[in-house]
């Protein structure tokens, strides 16, 4: 599902105060980051510490540190410097579209994957004064995606979570040839740990909110190692009793 701008909003929101609240900002970095020596290396036309003379127009010569103000917080950035010659990307000047693009791109990682729609939203706000690639622009997403898939699937032995919170809001979101604007339910089961740290254990996209859907939900989680704790359900919500996740 291709997540609309309030969707991708609503959903930062569901995960605020988590870990994976916290790893939206870092994720975003990595982003600016790779796009960052994508774009010197297009200029210098060299990889980092790729030997190719013949093709070299100047070498890179360390980093300076820039502070970039985002809407998931301030950033810190390596801006490479050059031998001869300076180096700045125009997208990181304000009021470039580039943050907003970025930011959907990653949000979009957490809801089953990004789009080529939001990849080519983010190839047209950096401009072809970049010399960065559609392609290498696709394998930056890709790399971001699969740290969010990671973060999603991994192992959930780590930790006893004796209180777990189940969520779910209704996201605004395009879908089919037409990429018509659709409603499409989002689950997420928040952890509590003994220590008090608040956890996404994982996150599902569907179309209901109906029985079955949960029992897959929740049968995800247990495959991943959650235990010790029962879900039961009471009025309008799902909440924690103690006890044994069901299968």
């Amino acid at each position: 599902m291709t997540l609309t701008h309030s969707g991708a909003s609503e959903l930062s929101q569901l995960m605020e105060g988590t870990t994976a609240g916290a790893l939206i900002p870092e994720i975003v970095r990595r982003g600016f980051q790779d796009l960052l020596e994508a774009e010197v290396s297009a200029l210098t036309g060299a990889q980092l510490h790729e030997r190719c003379p013949d093709q070299r127009s100047t070498h890179r010569n360390g980093y300076r540190e820039r502070l970039l103000t985002t809407q998931v917080g301030d950033l810190s950035l390596a801006i490479p410097r050059l031998r001869q010659g300076s180096f700045f990307p125009s997208w990181l000047e304000p009021r470039r579209r580039v943050d907003k693009a970025l930011y959907a791109v990653v949000m979009e990682a957490y809801t089953g994957g990004i789009s080529t729609r939001k990849v080519d939203a983010l190839v047209e706000a950096l401009g072809g004064a970049s010399g960065i690639s559609k392609s290498e622009v696709s394998r930056i997403c890709q790399g971001l995606d699969e740290q969010v898939k990671a973060f999603l699937g991994r192992p959930l032995d780590h930790a006893r979570f004796p209180y777990v919170y189940l969520d779910a809001t209704y996201l605004h979101g395009r879908l089919g040839r037409n990429m018509q604007v659709v409603s499409r339910a989002v689950v997420v089961a928040i952890g509590i740990n003994a220590l008090g740290y608040r956890e996404v254990l994982g996150i599902a996209v569907g179309d209901s909110e109906a029985e079955g859907f949960w029992r897959q939900f929740l049968g995800s989680l247990k495959e991943r190692g959650l235990d010790g704790t029962r879900l039961e359900r009471r009025p309008s919500k799902w909440c924690n009793s103690g006890g044994s996740a069901p299968a």
